[in-house]
């Protein structure tokens, strides 16, 4: 399945997308006074979901507005330098553990969003990632079990983990260059793994005004998808609807000659033949 969050009337709501539109995932289920896709999670309600959706379902919703999949996360976890050939082209040893930071809630955007650069930056990058959301939670999820780290993951997204470059490198912690808003349009839409497949074979490109500039799969990761829900569940517990991006490949605009910065007007271009296609305007 594709959910999805729109915005209705009653505020944001868990969708699914079909063939013929966004549906309204609580009303497929017959109790229309729940709302949010993270509480969906939570409740451990999509199979459910997918078994009343075999017999049929409510009319789509009219003209329905996409919020990011899970605009109200507890956590976002970003990993960094996590591909073989992004290490390499900035000249770097692979990590020998994950680094990882965080976003928060005023960094997403939705698929279609315009992101106005920050004003404290000159040196904006992009990041084309594939991001893990949490299904169930994950404590102590066991090193080396892949098959019990995917259990505890809903499905996977794209996400563009726009970078201050010049914020980033000001001081020893990432993070200041990752957190203004908007720096992670996020979506279309959650991705079951069963419509995904083999978590190390997701592949993905980002294109700027229509140039491609990174092109990857997850066959290059450093460390795996399992790897990184065992580890970071190690260290705190992932509750359902947490995202975690799981780092970008090469091709970014600060390694390159001459370096790419971000500009008013850029077209981003996020496409995977599993994960659909996230776009964002620059401003």
């Amino acid at each position: 399945m594709r959910l999805v969050t729109y915005e209705s009337e009653l505020g944001p709501r868990a969708g699914v997308l079909t063939d013929e539109g966004v549906v309204d995932a609580w009303n497929v289920l017959g109790e229309a006074g729940r709302s949010s896709l993270r509480e969906l999670l939570a409740a451990d309600r999509v199979p459910a979901l997918e078994v009343e959706l075999e017999g049929g379902h409510p009319d789509p919703v009219p003209d329905p507005t996409l919020l990011p999949p899970i605009p109200d996360p507890e956590k976002i976890v970003c990993i960094g330098l996590n591909y073989h050939e992004h290490a390499a082209e900035a000249g770097i040893d692979p990590p020998s553990a994950p680094t990882f930071f965080a976003k928060f809630r005023n960094a997403l955007a939705p698929s279609g969003a315009t992101v106005t650069l920050p004003a404290a930056s000159e040196k904006v990058d992009y990041e084309a990632e594939v991001a893990v959301v949490i299904g169930a939670r994950a404590k102590d999820v066991r090193a080396g079990d892949a098959l019990d780290a995917v259990a505890h993951i809903a499905g996977f997204t794209l996400l563009n983990d726009l970078s201050a470059r010049d914020l980033q490198f000001a001081t020893p912690q990432w993070m200041v260059g990752k957190v203004f808003d908007g720096s992670a349009p996020c979506g279309p839409a959650l991705v079951t793994p069963d419509e995904v497949g083999a978590v190390d074979e997701i592949s993905f490109e980002l294109t700027l005004n229509g140039e491609r500039m990174q092109a990857s799969s997850t066959d290059d990761l450093i460390f795996s998808i399992p790897e990184l829900v065992a580890d970071l569940s190690s260290l705190m517990t992932l509750e359902p609807g947490d995202i975690v991006s799981t780092g970008t490949p090469a091709g970014v605009g600060s390694v390159r000659e001459p370096r790419v910065w971000l500009k008013p007007g850029d077209e981003l271009v996020i496409n995977s033949p599993t994960l659909g296609e996230l776009q964002t305007t620059i401003a």
